[in-house]
């Protein structure tokens, strides 16, 4: 059975027309005789949407009691039952009524489309689980309903219902979004100009990026090679050299000037890895990179040119940087360059070729370390300058040899001491041997003269071949140590990376790792004070310099106290103690100290992300507190206002009958105002961390009584079961019985009328258990933790039922007492809350030593 279609109406915010939309390409669906249901639509009250449904068919919706209340879903099983060829389904991010076969309706649509039914349905910008964080920072409002990305990325069409933020606040101010006693706050709060201008833009780079992705598929799949220049991309080719930041800038601006162009770097590594660039240039560079919003990408190739068009073609580049030559000039007469060879064969690809200060100044020769150790080559010139003179002695015992014999063995000679010496001590061996071959085989004898024309080619070939074979045993030697220090780097460099990565605290796991690896004391990183930057003379002094990280024992205090200092910016500089290292050691550590300084830059941010987070916390807790107090507390008010008032009017005769239920009502108002103000301001201490605690003995078979007494005549249902010789807890009684107020009278809102709340006891392990057990609904256990965030009510739909403090202050009270509250699923449906409290010594006991 093929999979259905979905397609979706992307939106910037509500009200945009999403859902109008879709119900227009459902209508022209229909009317071209498409067999079109509606799955779930909501109009939200809109006129003009719910007008829209027209005579399209509507699937009756399934009601669901939750927690007392009704709600209405679609009804997954009555839609796969019809199969309709369409099925319009509103709202994609919707979280479904807990108890439905999915917890999310897009969970829900996908079932559809696995039954080959199309989909057409709706989703906000907002409730992109890529941008949920960006958006709860614009607006300041957390969307808890989310839709992962790929189910969005994923649909056959994704249609962008746009409107300017000032036609979506005129069609707010008609009242065709929202009611009339909504609007004022909607206008001000969620759907300011800047608010909405900032989730348009979000809308659109997200579908741009779609596109985008649909773009490099068809391209993929028609095999289309040739640049299309539906999108500014710019790539800079980095060398690892000096220039590289003057090219990462000068294309950062290329790319600004385009608005939404893509900056990416890209440095063409040598496939057999043996000689390359500086990691710790790279290093920089690529933060630079990622700094200006760019990113880093690192190819392999062995033809420079070809490989950075190959990459570019394969991002569909518009632009690519390149830094002028380095060579000198000599050196470009016989070779074009990188810049010149790319140019030409560059095609639609723009190519910019960037001067900077190296250019034309030739590349810096490297210093070359040698291929053998000393003590091979002083070995290979002690075989060319005695090897050679023993082996003619030989010769000269063997008189029936040919001249092509000598040659051949002296051959051999040679390339023996190259085997082991290298190429300088065989070329003593080549040149002496060709003069003992001269002087004592080579007719007429015991002279350098040569008769024969055969005999001095002979000779010739054999320097030739000596010298060669020479060379390319000690280019060999030479890259098998190549070889052997590069995989040497790239497992330090693994080792690093991984120590980096399975840490906790990034910088001392590298520190530590690199203090390890070449064996050091100690390994710090100093900062320059900010009133010394830039000013050499105060950088000389002690003072002027803070340890950051160490590691190891009498780490340096400043550059000058240690072995090594590798500067990595201005004000950075990584301290190496206890010895100094070779030259090229000292590449591996500069990529390192880079790494050091991002590691460095990582941990202030989290420590800056720590300390903002109490302030944003205290922030949310002071905006619920507000909303709190501006309805929650507002409401047992009025309430009990009514009641006197009426009391107090002459107007009207009150019998006695309603005189008592009046005076009932402002009682029970006042009561309620009282516990909503005693909650507001024990949560308000306990977050300040000033509750007093007065701990002391307490019997359970005495507090719950009192705790049921104060929710009166509601918990005369409420069974106990609580043991005579259960011990005492440790407990401050008044806080006891708020905690125990809180738990009990949120089991009696969501119990059955038939299924009262029944209380528990028991002793385990030096705690006494107490459960609050209640046959309701109950809560699924990955949403347990929700229940306990203060001013928060899972699952419900108003704010009719009080600020959701209860549970989150019965928690803190507990464990300000020392105890604990935790959920557990009743067997056969329900919740139990526990509350763990540490038993009471017994006398018999006696004080602990």
């Amino acid at each position: 059975m093929p999979r259905g279609e979905l397609r979706i109406y992307l939106g910037a915010a509500p009200g945009v027309g999403k859902t109008y939309a879709m119900l227009e390409e459902a209508q022209r669906r229909a009317a071209r005789g498409t067999d079109v249901v509606i799955g779930f639509v909501e109009t939200h009250g809109r006129q003009h949407t719910a007008a829209m449904l027209g005579d399209l068919e509507q699937v009756p919706r399934r009601t669901m009691d939750y927690r007392g209340a009704t709600f209405t879903e679609m009804d997954l099983d009555a839609v796969l039952a019809r199969r309709p060829q369409i099925a319009v389904v509103d709202e994609l991010a919707h979280s479904n009524v807990p108890g439905s076969r999915h917890d999310k309706r897009w969970q829900d649509v996908q079932e559809l489309l696995d039954a080959g039914i199309d989909v057409l349905s709706t989703v906000n910008v907002q409730h992109l689980e890529s941008v949920n964080d960006v958006v709860a920072q614009i607006t300041g409002t957390t969307q808890r309903e989310t839709v992962p990305d790929e189910i969005v990325r994923a649909a056959e069409q994704v249609e962008l219902v746009d409107m300017t933020p000032e036609a979506l606040r005129r069609r707010m101010a008609h009242g065709n979004i929202y009611r009339p006693d909504k609007i004022d706050a909607a206008l001000g709060n969620y759907f300011r100009v800047g608010n909405l201008t900032a989730l348009r833009e979000l809308a659109l780079l997200w579908l741009a990026d779609k596109v985008d992705e649909q773009l490099d598929r068809y391209r993929s799949q028609q095999g289309i090679a040739a640049t299309w220049e539906a999108r500014e991309r710019v790539v800079v080719a980095l060398t690892g050299g000096p220039e590289g930041e003057t090219l990462i800038r000068r294309a950062a601006r290329v790319a600004a000037r385009s608005k939404g162009a893509d900056l990416l770097a890209v440095h063409v590594a040598r496939s057999d890895g043996l000689a390359g660039a500086d990691p710790a240039q790279l290093a920089r560079q690529r933060v630079l990179v990622e700094s200006l919003g760019g990113t880093y990408h690192q190819v392999l190739g062995t033809d420079v040119p070809a490989a950075l068009l190959d990459f570019a073609q394969g991002v569909n580049a518009t632009q690519l940087v390149l830094g002028a030559s380095r060579r000198g000039r000599l050196a470009q007469i016989f070779a074009r360059g990188v810049g010149v060879t790319t140019t030409a064969l560059s095609g639609s690809i723009d190519v910019h070729l960037v001067t900077h200060k190296q250019a034309g100044k030739g590349r810096r020769a490297a210093a070359v370390p040698a291929a053998l150790s000393r003590r091979r080559r002083l070995l290979g010139f002690g075989l060319a300058v005695l090897g050679m003179p023993l082996l003619t002695l030989l010769l000269r015992t063997l008189p029936d040899l040919t001249l092509t014999n000598d040659i051949l063995l002296f051959l051999a000679g040679v390339v023996g001491v190259a085997l082991v010496g290298g190429v300088w001590p065989a070329l003593v061996a080549a040149l002496g041997g060709s003069l003992l071959l001269n002087w004592f085989f080579t007719p007429p004898f015991r002279t350098l003269t040569i008769a024969e024309a055969d005999n001095l080619l002979a000779l010739a070939v054999f320097v030739g071949v000596a010298l060669a074979v020479s060379w390319i045993v000690d280019v060999a030697a030479r890259r098998t140590r190549e070889a052997a220090r590069a995989a040497a780097d790239a497992q330090t460099l693994a080792a690093v990376a991984g120590g980096v990565l399975r840490g906790e605290r990034p910088l001392p796991a590298l520190l530590d790792q690199l203090r390890e690896t070449f064996g050091l004391r100690a390994v710090s990183v100093l900062e320059l004070a900010e009133e010394a930057s830039g000013r050499p003379e105060r950088a000389r002094e002690e003072h002027a310099w803070c340890v950051v990280a160490s590691v190891g024992e009498q780490p340096a205090c400043t550059p000058e106290g240690g072995e090594t200092a590798v500067p990595v910016d201005d004000r950075i500089t990584v301290v190496l103690s206890g010895r100094r290292l070779e030259a090229a050691d000292r590449r591996i550590v500069e990529a390192f100290a880079a790494q050091a300084a991002v590691a460095l830059r990582q941990e202030r941010l989290a420590e800056e992300a720590a300390t903002a987070r109490p302030l944003a916390a205290a922030d949310r807790m002071r905006t619920a507190l507000l909303a709190a107090v501006s309805h929650d507390l507002r409401t047992p008010l009025a309430s009990a206002k009514a009641a006197v008032t009426s009391l107090r009017s002459h107007d009207i005769e009150f019998d006695e009958s309603d005189r008592e239920e009046l005076l009932e009502t402002a009682e029970e108002s006042l009561d309620r105002l009282a516990r909503l103000v005693g909650n507001l301001l024990d949560m308000s201490r306990l977050q300040a961390g000033v509750l007093g605690i007065s701990a002391t003995a307490i019997g359970l078979e005495d507090a719950v009584p009192l705790a049921l007494d104060e929710l009166g005549p509601a918990a005369a249902t409420v069974g106990t079961d609580i043991p005579a010789d259960l011990p005492a807890a440790t407990a401050d009684p008044g806080l006891l019985e708020r905690v125990l107020v809180n738990i009990v009278a949120n089991a009696l809102r969501y119990s059955p009328p038939d299924q009262p709340p029944t209380i528990t006891a028991s002793a385990h392990a030096g705690q006494v258990e107490l459960r609050v057990i209640d046959r309701g609904p109950g809560i699924p256990e990955d949403q347990w933790e929700h229940v306990f965030l203060p001013f928060q009510r899972l699952g419900d739909r108003d704010n009719q039922t009080g600020v959701g403090l209860g549970l989150a202050l019965s928690r803190g009270l507990a464990e300000a007492m020392g105890g604990s509250i935790t959920p557990e699923t009743t067997p056969g449906g329900g919740l139990t809350m526990v509350l763990r409290l540490p038993a009471a010594p017994t006398s018999s006991e006696g004080p602990q030593e």
